[in-house]
């Protein structure tokens, strides 16, 4: 979702840049690139050291995420990667599944807002699987509901993790240029969902 669904990128890490100052962490870059398409569980873990209940990484992971939907919520739909809209509804004779990382409440909040909720079969959030991504876990459980074959899924990954959690499921992965310049491993890259090669 983040980065292939929407341009929240941006938002996330001036989201963690705020939320860490409040507890006296300065984000530096390297801690950005670390939290690219992790599961919330990861990131609070690394970023504020061992030591934490799982009940504090969850309020720390979930105090975050409050801050970032009242930050993205006046650019929800002008956040959306260029494309989507038009190419989850071109080929809505497919089932379209939805695998992210982010938790149950972004996902809601991203597909209600953005009005894209309608085009997805089967979402399946971070905190819904024992492993997140790079595993994949995510990945299977979509292609289970959908009903469809891993070998016959295409992936859409803006992240490194996510582009390791499609391969390792088995599934033809497309790169989107939105977090990383180059995404290794992928069929082809694209920046957008305007991209003249895409169905």
């Amino acid at each position: 979702m983040d980065g292939v669904v929407i341009h929240s990128n941006p938002y996330h890490r001036d989201s963690w840049i705020a939320y860490n100052r409040r507890h006296g962490i300065e984000t530096t870059e390297a801690m950005h690139q670390f939290m690219y398409g992790k599961r919330n569980d990861v990131i609070v873990r690394d970023f504020f050291g061992g030591g934490l209940t799982d009940e504090e990484v969850f309020a720390h992971g979930a105090a975050k995420e409050a801050l970032y939907r009242e930050m993205i919520l006046p650019v929800v739909k002008e956040a959306l990667v260029p494309g989507i809209r038009e190419f989850l509804e071109r080929n809505q004779h497919l089932p379209i599944g939805l695998a992210t990382n982010a938790e149950p409440e972004n996902a809601r909040f991203t597909l209600e807002n953005s009005g894209l909720a309608h085009l997805f079969r089967a979402v399946v959030t971070g905190q819904q699987v024992a492993h997140a991504k790079p595993h994949p876990e995510i990945y299977l459980k979509v292609s289970e509901i959908l009903q469809v074959p891993p070998a016959d899924c295409l992936v859409f990954e803006d992240s490194y993790s996510g582009v390791e959690a499609g391969r390792a499921a088995g599934m033809t992965v497309i790169g989107v240029r939105t977090t990383h310049p180059e995404l290794p491993g992928t069929l082809f890259t694209i920046d957008n969902f305007l991209d003249p090669r895409l169905p």
